[in-house]
């Protein structure tokens, strides 16, 4: 299929952009496909470890080439450094690198200006409600009476704008800053709103870890006691990127009680402790159900695992948030339930949570 005129022109741009041999861009092996979406472009480059002061102009070049012919989108170009050109990027597998290959980088954790705590949400696998509490975690922080961001890290699944109601593409400051949505009080940022419809983010790792970076450093979160940080399920190399580049003061693990959930859950603890990021602790998400018309309890997934590894592993536990229709119904309707049932149990529930966090980080 032809590509798109954006993209053509794009690609006729980087023509005129030097790499360090002299050849042009364009036709270098290490650049990667160019990611087209309506709020904006995104392509990386590929460079042998070692070499990427001298690309630093060529991305600064590259950037402002592609500038010219974006049509008022935003651009990111990045720089990997992870593969040798030929394979990386969108080109690339995006697996056996770094620590998941046994050789752990060299860790170059920075600051994000103007915030004070990061802290990660994750989970060892999907479908345990890691980004709800993310959500109502980061809502019972603000409640507190903390500055409080939430950044969507999972790129490939974007849950955060539909939870928090966010519609729109995307503002940018003069000098390309991202501008963050606000919706109840957080600042946010997420992919999601600048995809259309069904698009789906077909980014290999290294190339969805330079988005990231670029989406967390490029947004003006303006001054934030803590940044609440939804990562994707699993151990890739998106987890592994962000924490060897970012200062984080540790990472919450939630898990449904079932041991499946459970054995995920103790890989993902194993990878953080790998990477020297602190483990907070562990929540307990569907922790039971009580069934509305009757008040009877029901352990629909078991009842006190996490629980119980946390003790095991000698981790705090954080708490148990119960399964109940309204967290679902809320959070379809982009109306977190700390938003519209501040009084529910479920409520209370994330704000007892987020009170242990801050208290765990001289945050009150």
């Amino acid at each position: 299929m032809a590509d798109h005129p954006v993209i053509s022109a794009i690609k006729r741009a980087l023509k005129d952009v030097q790499v360090p041999d002299g050849s042009a861009l364009a036709d270098y092996a290490g650049l990667s496909d160019i990611i087209l979406t309506p709020s904006a472009i995104a392509f990386a480059i590929a460079v042998e470890p070692g070499m990427e002061g001298a690309f630093g102009p060529v991305q600064v070049a590259a950037t402002k080439a592609a500038e010219t012919c974006a049509e008022g989108r935003k651009v990111l170009v990045s720089i990997t450094a992870d593969r040798a050109p030929g394979n990386s990027g969108a080109n690339s597998s995006g697996a056996g690198t770094g620590a998941g290959a046994g050789q752990k980088s060299p860790n170059q954790a920075t600051p994000v200006k103007g915030i004070k705590k990061i802290i990660a949400i994750a989970s060892g696998k999907g479908g345990v409600g890691k980004s709800t509490s993310t959500v109502n975690i980061a809502l019972g922080l603000k409640n507190l009476g903390l500055k409080v961001g939430v950044l969507d890290a999972d790129l490939y699944g974007p849950s955060i704008p539909k939870l928090l109601g966010i519609e729109g593409k995307p503002a940018f400051r003069d000098d390309k800053l991202f501008k963050p949505f606000e919706a109840y009080g957080l600042k946010a940022m997420s992919i999601g709103p600048m995809l259309e419809g069904d698009q789906a983010v077909v980014w290999r790792g290294p190339m969805a870890s330079s988005a990231l970076r670029q989406l967390l450093r490029e947004t003006d979160w303006g001054d934030l006691d803590v940044l609440v940080m939804d990562l994707p399920p699993g151990t890739g190399d998106i987890q592994i990127s962000l924490c060897q580049t970012v200062e984080f003061s540790g990472v919450v693990i939630v898990s449904t009680p079932q041991d499946l959930a459970l054995i995920d859950a103790k890989k993902a603890m194993d990878m953080f402790t790998r990477l020297n990021i602190p483990v907070l602790g562990m929540v307990e998400n569907m922790s039971y159900f009580i069934a509305p018309d009757t008040g009877k309890r029901y352990d629909i997934f078991g009842h006190g695992g996490a629980q119980d590894t946390a003790k095991k592993m000698e981790l705090d536990f954080l708490g148990e948030v119960p399964l109940h229709m309204s967290i679902r119904q809320q959070s379809d309707a982009g109306v977190p339930i700390c938003v519209d049932q501040p009084e529910s149990d479920e409520a209370k529930s994330f704000g007892r949570i987020a009170d242990k966090i801050a208290k765990n980080l001289d945050l009150i």
